[in-house]
């Protein structure tokens, strides 16, 4: 309590308000958001959100969102239209206006220049019977009954379902794009996912002082140098091709299942034969699945010769 006033119930009813708010736009979706979608989808050149106050707010990050997810898109503050910004709009863009009334007059004074240059405009607001409703090629409703704000009057509810319909818009973008893991790394190179989506075995495989050894070396011989690897194992190799590994788990195994002959026996005898191995250009992506699907804590890198060339742990894949 604060004042007398119980803030967790506030809360409470601001979430279900857009909650309640989000919800109410399925109803709303019709043939208009299908063609929103063709329009975007087709579009040749850029997709430029813009709106005023508030929804200039959530227009921004629509524009963000459509660019990381692979439309080409920004925000255009309209204000600014009128002093020079014009001229970032091409015949070839798109144009997605955001007003809650549909009626903001810095939105309907530029639609004239957009008609004249055959720019197509998706317009997003409550009225369906509004100006910018009314010019638009397509027009999303979004209506909401009350806004979370207790007056009744502050942005809240209405901006909420603004963003998640853009939300809404680029995600049925990205499945009609084909859009994978992988293509949004490439626009987020920075973050933990871009890096572990394009880094390669390549960039981070250990390549000096590889334990290689051949598969007749006695095992108590193999033993002493996979106590001294760092990565814990020895690699068997014969006429330069990788034909086995041996680990500290074919170690114990081969104790349990060798008994008194555990000491006469070679390192082909204990090794696990085939291991898993991948090319330099494997991502890390792939070689953590790898890694977790077959339990292991390393792959060895080859070249088309099955040549060793590196070797990647666990520790490795932790970028």
């Amino acid at each position: 309590m604060v004042n007398d006033i119980d803030v967790r119930q506030v809360a409470i009813h601001c979430l279900n308000e857009e909650a309640t708010a989000i919800q109410s736009l399925v109803p709303q979706l019709d043939e208009q958001f299908d063609r929103a979608v063709d329009l975007i989808y087709h579009c040749k050149g850029k997709v430029i959100v813009t709106g005023v106050g508030k929804s200039g707010h959530i227009g921004a990050k629509i524009a963000a969102t459509l660019a990381s997810t692979g439309t080409p898109s920004f925000f255009i503050n309209p204000l600014d239209v009128y002093h020079g910004d014009l001229g970032v709009i091409t015949p070839t863009d798109l144009v997605l206006a955001i007003s809650n009334s549909g009626q903001t007059d810095e939105l309907l004074r530029f639609i004239p220049y957009l008609k004249e240059h055959k720019i197509g405009l998706i317009g997003m607001t409550s009225n369906p019977k509004s100006l910018l409703a009314r010019y638009s090629d397509v027009h999303l409703t979004v209506n909401v009954k009350q806004e979370a704000c207790p007056l009744n009057l502050a942005p809240t509810s209405s901006t909420t379902a603004q963003l998640a319909l853009g939300d809404s818009l680029a995600c049925a973008l990205m499945e009609v794009r084909h859009f994978k893991a992988r293509d949004f790394a490439q626009f987020h190179p920075g973050g933990s996912l871009g890096r572990r989506l394009l880094t390669t075995a390549r960039d981070v495989m250990r390549t000096d002082a590889l334990p290689v050894l051949s598969p007749s070396t006695p095992l108590p011989e193999a033993i002493v140098h996979v106590s001294a690897s760092k990565l814990g194992l020895v690699v068997a190799v014969e006429g330069e091709q990788v034909v086995g590994i041996l680990t500290d788990g074919d170690v114990r195994r081969a104790m349990q299942r060798l008994r008194e002959q555990f000491f006469n026996v070679q390192l082909k005898d204990a090794m696990t034969p085939s291991p898993k191995c991948v090319r330099p250009d494997t991502k890390i992506s792939e070689i953590q699945s790898i890694l977790h699907k077959n339990k292991i804590h390393a792959v060895l890198v080859v070249d088309e010769n099955r040549k060793l060339i590196g070797i990647v742990d666990s520790f490795s894949c932790v970028i």
